[in-house]
């Protein structure tokens, strides 16, 4: 149960929904009329506030700027077919943004803010939620520190927000992923399971220089010996070998992804053997050259479930099964799509009505 919350609304003067192509949207650059606003400040948190999507004001001196107290989410909302306005597992996105908020020393957001807030700021443009099948609503909450302070010492103060945009499909086309075994993500003991601004500014420039090379985007390994795979740059990975599904157990290098969750216990639901463990590079060269790795693949919220056509490893490119014989990141991801679009029963009370 989402806690209602005593909200002030502004409604903005002019809409501009109608200025939008809703059969062209690009990923994160169009953005609904409204925003929620709650500051931290003195120890407590203040009444929760939308607004009109603008601009905000902050000090040179923000001590977020400077040291980097920066955290947010990802989720998305989707239309169904009685025109319900659906948010999937919004309450999982709670507990991670106020996981990563302890790892970076900055204060838990409320239930009531979180949810509450998020539910009245959608409610109130669910005009925005696409209707057509390959789109969703995605909805960005974020926290950061505030204080005006040149001094390496956590916030006193910190503004939490809630944006969201209208967007088409992350990925486009099946990716071309290279296995990095020279930078590094995150290390054990880092910051790599919290969902950090400063983990995806760090990954930009091994990004880019892959991406000179034409490839998609990383496949990270471990900070130690560079010998096992982690996570890619906007999801986790998946691989099916012998008709095994297979991820990287969860540890502290690993941000612990809410698809990534939900597709595993679908995955098991229907049948299929899974295994939380450690893969090694090496297996999945292996299993490339003997035929029998079938898939591979990763899940997010922005990458839903991206198929991974070619893989790159130490200067060799392999093709890898056509998308079209993968029977189990086709099957489990229209399945998990079908539930968050209320087309199949959300037997697990994943989705959340607006």
């Amino acid at each position: 149960m989402i806690d209602t919350l005593d909200i002030e609304i502004t409604k903005t003067s002019e809409s501009k929904l109608s200025q939008v192509d809703f059969d062209n949207l690009p990923f994160g650059k169009v953005f609904a009329d409204h925003m929620l606003i709650a500051k931290y400040e003195n120890g407590a948190w203040s009444r929760a506030c939308i607004e009109p999507y603008g601009n905000i004001s902050l000090s040179p001196a923000s001590s977020m700027i400077h040291y980097g107290q920066s955290i947010f989410e990802g989720l998305k909302a989707f239309k169904s077919e009685n025109n319900e306005v659906l948010i999937f597992r919004p309450e999982e996105n709670w507990k991670r943004m106020n996981a990563s908020a302890v790892r970076m020393c900055m204060p838990e957001v409320p239930k009531d803010i979180f949810l509450g807030g998020m539910r009245q700021l959608i409610d109130l443009d669910r005009n925005w939620v696409p209707n057509n099948s390959e789109s969703a609503l995605y909805i960005r909450p974020f926290l950061f520190a505030t204080d005006a302070l040149l001094g390496v010492k956590p916030s006193e103060s910190y503004m939490f927000m809630i944006i969201t945009a209208p967007v088409g499909p992350y990925y486009v086309k099946p990716l071309h992923l290279k296995i990095e075994t020279e930078f590094t993500r995150a290390a054990i003991g880092g910051v790599g399971a919290a969902k950090a601004a400063g983990n995806y500014g760090a990954a930009m420039y091994p990004a880019m220089l892959a991406q000179k090379e034409g490839i998609d985007q990383l496949i990270w390994t471990d900070a130690k010996e560079h010998k096992y795979l982690e996570e890619a740059g906007t999801m986790n990975m998946m691989v099916v070998i012998d008709d095994k599904l297979i991820t990287p157990p969860l540890k502290s290098t690993i941000l612990p992804g809410i698809t990534r969750k939900s597709f595993l216990e679908l995955t098991k639901e229907a049948g299929y053997e899974v295994e939380e463990r450690s893969i090694s590079v090496s297996e999945v060269i292996e299993a490339i050259k003997s035929g029998d790795l079938k898939e591979l693949f990763g899940v997010g919220t922005a990458a839903t479930t991206a198929q991974v056509e070619k893989l790159t490893f130490e200067g060799n490119t392999y093709d890898l099964p056509s998308k079209e014989s993968r029977v189990i990141s086709n099957s489990i991801g229209q399945k998990l799509l079908r539930i968050k679009k209320g087309i199949d029963p959300d037997t697990h009370g994943w989705n959340i009505s607006v």
